[in-house]
């Protein structure tokens, strides 16, 4: 394997999946609503001052500011997803096993350049290689492995409830336009703009949780689910690379993990 050479070398690409998506319901209801006619009657600032405002402040109750910032970096995230290929990635570790199998994990060293983009497998091989011993390592990894997961986990929570929180606020809109509509009957010009606060509120909130938050929840999850497979695939390779493990081995342990579709047969 040439120095120069990436390992299953990560891309950052915009999730056209999740771009798409949005467009394509967000034109949905906006053909909708142009369709029937008087489109700025949907837009109405009390409203959205209500769903979105209140959405945040009482989801901000349930979490700290840390974990609300850090969920907003995982939606960026979500849109700009790293993507890998698995099976690149156990082919290239098995080569890199085999290197060091037969020269030893010092003349790893010139791998480590080529990896530098993987920052979870870098850190690992670069321990493997300044002598750290293969089980401490791979604890290591397993321990920031699980913490990166409880902190997606924690990102897609955030989102959720949030989910939850935007129909209550829409609610609560529906139930302040009416109050304001009640309390002013005899002023038939305040029936109509309370009565839209009333509505709309309804409206935003299901669209925010429905058609924005409950759907980046699931592709953070997706997504924390594929760099959980791949980050799995790292420490399995280091720990086996640090043993000196035969690479067949290895190449077993990495098909046990992958799904069937990208499973290798490097040997075969």
């Amino acid at each position: 394997m040439s120095e120069g050479e990436g390992i299953g070398r990560a891309k950052s690409t915009l999730d056209t999946a999740t771009i798409i998506g949005l467009l394509i319901a967000f034109a949905l209801v906006g053909a909708a609503i142009v369709v029937g006619g008087s489109p700025d009657s949907f837009f109405n600032p009390p409203s959205i001052l209500i769903v979105i405002g209140g959405t945040i402040g009482v989801t901000m109750v349930c979490f700290s500011l840390g974990e609300m910032l850090r969920s907003g970096q995982l939606i960026v995230k979500t849109v700009l997803y790293k993507t890998h290929d698995a099976s690149a990635i156990a082919v290239q570790s098995i080569q890199i096993a085999e290197v060091a199998r037969k020269q030893g994990v010092l003349q790893l060293q010139g791998v480590l350049e080529s990896i530098k983009r993987e920052e979870f497998f870098h850190k690992g091989l670069s321990m493997i290689v300044d002598g750290t011993p293969a089980d401490e390592v791979e604890n290591m990894m397993i321990g920031e492995l699980e913490a990166m997961a409880g902190r997606h986990n924690k990102g897609a929570n955030v989102l959720r409830k949030a989910a939850e929180f935007a129909p209550a606020m829409g609610l609560i809109g529906t139930l302040i336009g009416l109050v304001q509509m009640l309390g002013n009957l005899d002023d038939p010009s305040t029936i109509g703009p309370s009565m839209a606060v009333a509505l709309l509120t309804t409206f935003y909130g299901a669209v925010l949780s429905n058609m924005v938050l409950i759907p980046l929840a699931a592709k953070l999850e997706r997504n924390s689910d594929e760099e959980l497979l791949v980050n799995q695939l790292y420490i399995l390779a280091t720990a086996s690379i640090g043993r000196q493990e035969n690479p067949r081995r290895l190449e077993m342990m990495l098909n046990s993990i992958l799904p069937p579709n990208r499973r290798v047969q490097y040997f075969d």
